[in-house]
């Protein structure tokens, strides 16, 4: 969707702002639209709204500045046009930012419990054994922790 947003801006600016500009608002209609796709339908997380938020900006911020540093260089250097310089480094942005919201924007910190597994249990009766067994913690790339 972020292409699509560039693309409809540059169309409707291009003759009155410079490209970055229409890059920059591109990004920040695009942001708020993309955390609801990657939240509700890519990681399917619950709760953490204004964390994820956060840390969803930030993966964007780095994506947004290396954007920023390649599309001049597609357009002013290899002499591309705007749509289709965009295009192909758009391709290399939506790579580093589902890795970057994968491990940051959307993950679970190491000791946080599953607040709806423990109330559950907590209702069912369960003792606080009982309720560790329910969280196991996992590294980074997923695996158990002993």
């Amino acid at each position: 969707m972020g292409f699509l947003f560039f693309v409809l801006l540059f169309d409707l600016l291009h003759n009155i702002t410079h490209y970055s500009v229409i890059l920059a608002l591109g990004y920040v209609i695009g942001i708020s639209q993309a955390y609801l796709c990657y939240k509700f339908l890519v990681f399917r997380t619950k709760g953490n709204y204004v964390r994820e938020y956060l840390r969803f900006y930030l993966v964007y911020g780095v994506a947004f500045l290396l954007n920023l540093a390649m599309l001049p260089f597609f357009i002013e250097v290899l002499k591309i046009s705007p749509i289709i310089s965009q295009g192909a480094i758009v391709l290399l942005v939506i790579i580093i930012s589902y890795i970057g919201h994968k491990r940051f924007s959307f993950s679970v910190s190491p000791g946080v419990f599953d607040e709806g597994k423990r109330s559950r249990a907590q209702e069912a009766g369960a003792h606080d054994d009982e309720l560790k067994k329910l969280y196991k913690r996992r590294d980074a790339d997923g695996n158990e922790i002993l």
